[in-house]
């Protein structure tokens, strides 16, 4: 039975054949499909599918478990014989463990429960189903895209559908990584896939702030409460409110602070600085950090009960240098979206330049990478960028541009760089740039002064 195809049927993602003996749910899996661009047909029955599906003209098939004649496993089985190429995902009635586990063991892909609770979670695992048939076949995998996260490497498809998952409950989570990794990435997308979605996203770097600004930051202030507080001003938990509030940096916090923060996940309420009438607040916390704060709460700096309160779901972001192609991916995605801004004609990525990309450590991860690229884009004189585009620390190419000139570089020009990127990589953070670059922080203020950079 044919189902809906999407416009420009030859440029759709794959084709798929969804099996399913219920008429309504069958045809809100195909509607989902085609609505992510999937070429869909629909069969009643496993005997149906089997006709349909010899020879391998489906890249997948999401086939129901429990159906008349042939059912989803021996489907499964008859095209594990005649379409070895065929990614099979049966959907299983929710939490029949058994039936799962059966199906993985047959050579399912993966399942999915019924009722189908969030279309996102279909989306997110044919993603996957196609990057396998293409595997299968073979073939480079694709890049995947959740919200503003672009990927291909199994870690951080892990990591999305883990946060895709967790997006519809209110529970608090917490971020770890490297600095750069993409954890604001990460909190928009749990934004975005929850039910607080058309409510305020507010993200605040804790490390950017004094403490005593990051108070009244945080809980806004009332009249009088300081010198130049002159009229009422509400904090950051009251503009997310109905909504989600990110705390980047979250390690950051001084104890006095962690406190407050420690009352309001379990009260949903505060005071305003200088104020004494409670505020009730409904708000979603994320948090975010690049340190380890089991080591922080050991080391006396981090209260344990607020660690508890925050890492009901932890998600940890792999490193750039760990995530394999994913560099070359998302230079790609860099070089196009940065020539849009520059007005300039989107650049490909030489084969000598993919390498250099996978041999850097990236010790600043997706930000030091998306700098690299745009200061490629914005020197290269062609619209091919070279390994000498780059301009990559200790690349013996480093400073050549792709018409054979020199940019002017010397030691002071290569450690105002150095301290640039680090600040760059770090949001500002001066600690952690310190850190980054080896030096002690009294050094970093001297240079910073020297190098007139803020």
């Amino acid at each position: 039975m044919k189902g809906t195809r999407p416009d420009g049927g030859d440029d759709a993602r794959g084709r798929v054949l969804v099996v399913d003996d219920q008429p309504s749910f069958r045809r809100l899996l195909a509607r989902v499909m085609s609505d992510d661009g999937f070429a869909v047909d629909e069969a009643r029955d496993g005997r149906e599918a089997l006709d349909n599906a010899r020879g391998g003209g489906y890249d997948l098939v999401l086939s129901d478990v429990s159906m008349p004649g042939i059912d989803g496993m021996g489907l499964l089985e008859a095209l594990a014989r005649e379409a070895p190429e065929t990614v099979v995902v049966l959907i299983t009635a929710y939490g029949s463990l058994p039936d799962a586990v059966e199906a993985m063991r047959l050579g399912a892909f993966d399942y999915l429960a019924k009722p189908l609770d969030d279309p996102e979670d279909l989306r997110l695992l044919a993603a996957r189903a196609m990057a396998e048939r293409r595997r299968r076949q073979g073939s480079p995998e694709g890049p995947v895209q959740a919200g503003s996260l672009i990927y291909e490497h199994p870690s951080m498809a892990a990591v999305a559908e883990a946060a895709v998952r967790v997006a519809a409950t209110d529970a608090t989570v917490l971020i770890t990584g490297e600095s750069g990794t993409g954890k604001e990435l990460v909190a928009r997308l749990l934004h975005e896939r929850s039910p607080r979605a058309s409510g305020a996203f507010v993200a605040v770097n804790c490390a950017a702030l004094a403490d005593g600004l990051l108070d009244s930051e945080l809980f806004g202030h009332e009249r009088g409460a300081f010198t130049g507080a002159d009229r009422q001003r509400a904090g950051r938990f009251e503009a997310a409110h109905g909504g989600t509030l990110f705390l980047d940096e979250i390690g950051e916090t001084p104890p006095a602070l962690q406190s407050k923060l420690l009352r309001v996940l379990q009260e949903r309420r505060f005071e305003r600085v200088g104020g004494n009438r409670s505020v009730d607040v409904d708000v979603r916390i994320v948090t975010a950090t690049h340190r380890d704060l089991a080591a922080e709460v050991r080391a006396g700096r981090f209260r344990e009960d607020l660690y508890y309160r925050l890492a009901v779901v932890p998600l940890t972001l792999p490193p750039l240098r760990e995530r394999g192609r994913d560099v070359v991916v998302l230079a790609r995605h860099f070089a196009a979206a940065l020539a849009r801004k520059h007005h300039r004609a989107a650049p490909r990525l030489a084969a000598d330049a993919e390498d250099a990309l996978l041999g850097h450590d990236w010790p600043g991860n997706a930000r030091e990478l998306q700098n690299t690229i745009e200061r490629a884009v914005i020197l290269s004189r062609g619209e091919v960028l070279t390994r000498a585009d780059l301009w990559l620390p200790g690349d013996p190419a480093r400073g050549v541009s792709g018409g054979g000139e020199s940019l002017p570089l010397n030691l002071k020009a290569l450690e105002r760089d150095a301290i640039q990127r680090a600040l760059d990589q770090t949001e500002g953070n001066r600690r952690a740039a310190a850190d980054l670059l080896g030096i002690g922080l009294r050094t970093l203020h001297y240079k910073l002064n020297e190098y007139d950079l803020r």
